[in-house]
């Protein structure tokens, strides 16, 4: 923006031209393009990953993905509309899967495809390690699976680009529970912090949360949230 005026680039949502302000996230471009987003945008914040979306660069032959409310509009872009992966998902019970020689390719036999072409890692919008989790799973070795794809938010983008079919993260989904149900066990902090509410120790203080309005709760967030800052 210079004296005021607004700066518009051109770009193509499903082929069709559309002038939008400079520096609008996709989902943004989308809506002040005359878009109503009833799917595809859930928190706004690079989060949930609910907006997964796939453009193409003026020029460049690639495509390239992201989610659309952290990816900013480029002039001449190439959009689609936020696409939804229908990946498979298995079902399982976890009680009935101890992890100790559990091989995940019972559950998801597609998992022996994998090429190690590196795909999922580059689809990635988070930047995670897909393959290399997608590895550890069939080495078995569940805590590198955590640890690579604790940060994942399920966008699907890796299915989505897999050439093998897998949907790396829904088989990272399982591992994660599995880890959490049989491995880590119960948190012993979690466990006190429960005995103390059901004795009643709290019961004052959420009493009173609970009769205060929307407003009030927001400010009692917000100037705990600037407290945090101050002391970080």
């Amino acid at each position: 923006m210079k004296d005021g005026i607004i700066k518009l680039i051109p770009i193509y949502i499903m082929g069709k031209r559309y002038e939008v302000p400079n520096g609008l996230t996709i989902q943004k471009a989308l809506e002040y393009s005359g878009y109503k987003l009833t799917r595809g945008c859930g928190c706004r914040g690079g989060v949930c990953g609910a907006c997964a979306t796939i453009y193409r660069r003026k020029g460049e032959f690639r495509l390239n993905v992201g989610l659309a409310c952290q990816t900013v509009v480029e002039p001449e872009i190439y959009l689609v509309q936020l696409p939804y992966t229908p990946a498979n998902k298995a079902l399982y019970t976890l009680k009935d899967l101890p992890p100790d020689d559990l091989n995940i390719a019972l559950i998801y036999p597609e998992l022996l495809r994998c090429m190690g072409c590196n795909t999922c890692t580059k689809s990635c919008p988070m930047n995670l390690e897909v393959m290399n989790y997608i590895s550890a799973t069939i080495r078995g070795d569940f805590k590198a699976v955590v640890e690579l794809s604790i940060e994942c938010v399920q966008c699907g983008l890796c299915a989505a680009r897999c050439p093998a079919e897998l949907a790396p993260f829904n088989i990272a989904l399982l591992i994660r529970r599995l880890y959490g149900r049989h491995i880590v066990g119960e948190s012993p902090q979690l466990k006190q912090r429960l005995e103390e509410i059901r004795a009643g120790k709290y019961k004052e203080k959420i009493d009173k949360l609970m009769k205060m309005d929307k407003s009030e709760v927001e400010n009692i967030y917000k100037e705990l949230q600037a407290t945090k800052g101050a002391a970080v």
